[in-house]
């Protein structure tokens, strides 16, 4: 099986499904990276995983205010590095997140290169349908891959159609 995983959704609904269903594979520390244009579904995976932790705050994008956090099984820290240039990103203490926190990036390609290599990057696609979006889980480090993998298994039931 490939370690890179595609997932097709027809839906904000599924598309937050497959959010909540990766959310148990979470732990502190762990960086997902999403990665894709405005209104891909990103802010929209992030509240499955914020339901999937059993965060009870609603999610909004932190487009203004850089990072929001949600109290659940684990603290999330929901960033947006939209309006960030690359130099910017490292002034944001993603080292005092990570000791207390599961990070959820949006613009997650402008993470500096060592937060990326070990993040589980999540790409998106807006598909030819109205609500139709691809998302691909893609790692190169070692929890990166488990998190693929957990991707793999517990994204297997949630609706949508693999690729």
């Amino acid at each position: 099986m490939s370690p890179d995983r595609i997932r097709v959704t027809r839906s904000a609904r599924e598309t937050e499904a497959l959010g909540a269903a990766l959310a148990p594979a979470l732990r502190s520390g762990d960086v997902v990276a999403l990665c894709g244009p405005l209104g891909a579904g990103k802010t929209r995976f992030v509240a499955g995983l914020a339901r999937g932790l059993a965060c009870v705050a609603r999610v909004r994008s932190p487009t203004f205010a850089l990072v929001h956090e949600y109290r659940g099984r684990l603290l999330l820290a929901h960033l947006d590095l939209y309006r960030l240039e690359r130099g910017e990103v490292e002034g944001l203490g993603l080292e005092e997140y990570a000791e207390r926190a599961v990070l959820a990036v949006e613009w997650g390609e402008r993470l500096p290169a060592e937060w990326r290599s070990d993040a589980l990057r999540i790409d998106f696609e807006i598909g030819p349908g109205t609500d139709e979006r691809r998302l691909q889980a893609v790692a190169e480090g070692a929890r990166g891959r488990q998190l693929v993998a957990a991707w793999d298994d517990l994204v297997t039931a949630v609706p949508g159609e693999a690729s």
